[in-house]
């Protein structure tokens, strides 16, 4: 069996399926349908320490999590450890397990010393996570990648100082920073974390359905493994997994599904940020329920020209007829 229950430090995990915490789409709605259709964990997209700590009201709105029966993860990040123990202080009692990215490709974050370009100082690794550490009695995680290019790989090493500095869990994503999302994700160096360390591992990278997830497992040993982009407008790939574990009737999904599942999305969108927001930030997470069907293109160009949810509704129903 690859789908089991794991701990995190004392927090126990229904299964060792998780949703990344991706920037810009894994927000409250998203999350929630994920966690519906199973996923153990899902965690907040990637919240600013330094936001936290001066209270940015923005930052703070991505730190709530909702209760969908499963431990909150909270992620975030920064460079400072005095600033990420003041940040984690502040958000205590948000979350159960508090997540620390070191592995973020996006030039804004990494220009600013923070995100992946933390694999390229080790020492300060160790002071954040021991900062983070001494912070909160919850358990602390470390999501990291490969390395930070491919004349510098050194996720054994920043897992064991994370290990060393009382990180509970690492997530490894198996690209390096410069790879961004491009080429195949290295099973080897997930599986020579795994090897070197003896707290949990997650493997993260090209796990899109139930092959690739069991590849993951069977291949490096991880505890856990995470889903990110494959999860982008099909957030029932949780079930389909579970389904497929268990020898279920394979989880097909029909397209009024995919309709309602939309439609109950936009309508927690607009709960949570309003009219305004929510019609904007939907249109990426149609572009992703749709990818593949027909005419999809002309779907895209329509919707992403209207301002008013009830329009976009009426569009999505006739497309999906």
């Amino acid at each position: 069996m690859y789908i089991k229950e794991i701990s995190i430090g004392n927090i126990k995990i229904k299964n060792n399926i998780f949703l990344a915490p991706m920037a810009g789409f894994a927000d409250r709605a998203f999350r929630k349908i994920c966690a519906d259709y199973g996923a153990g964990l899902v965690y907040t997209e990637m919240v600013s320490a330094k936001g936290i700590v001066y209270n940015d009201e923005k930052t703070l709105e991505l730190v709530k999590c909702d209760i969908f029966n499963m431990p909150r993860v909270v992620q975030i990040f920064g460079s400072e450890p005095d600033i990420i123990s003041q940040a984690i202080q502040k958000i205590d009692d948000y979350a159960d397990i508090i997540d620390i990215n070191m592995g973020c490709p996006v030039p804004k974050i990494v220009n600013n010393g923070e995100g992946s370009a933390l694999l390229k100082n080790p020492e300060l690794v160790g002071e954040i996570v021991k900062a983070a550490v001494k912070a909160t009695n919850k358990p602390i995680t470390v999501k990291i990648r490969k390395g930070f290019d491919d004349f510098s790989i050194n996720c054994v090493e920043i897992a064991k100082i994370a290990e060393m500095n009382g990180a509970k869990a690492i997530t490894i994503h198996g690209r390096t920073r410069k790879d961004f999302y491009t080429g195949t994700c290295d099973l080897d160096c997930i599986k020579s974390v795994k090897e070197a360390v003896s707290i949990s591992v997650i493997g993260n990278g090209d796990v899109v359905d139930y092959e690739s997830f069991k590849r993951m497992i069977d291949y490096t040993g991880v505890d856990a493994v995470m889903i990110g982009r494959g999860s982008l407008g099909k957030p029932w790939i949780f079930k389909e997994i579970i389904d497929k574990e268990n020898n279920s009737e394979l989880f097909n999904i029909s397209k009024k599904e995919i309709l309602e599942k939309i439609l109950e999305q936009y309508n927690l969108e607009i709960e949570q940020k309003g009219e305004y927001v929510a019609v904007r930030e939907m249109r990426k997470h149609i572009c992703c329920y749709v990818k593949g069907m027909s005419k999809n293109s002309e779907l895209k160009n329509t919707i992403n020209t209207r301002d008013n949810a009830k329009e976009v509704f009426e569009i999505l129903k006739e497309y999906m007829n």
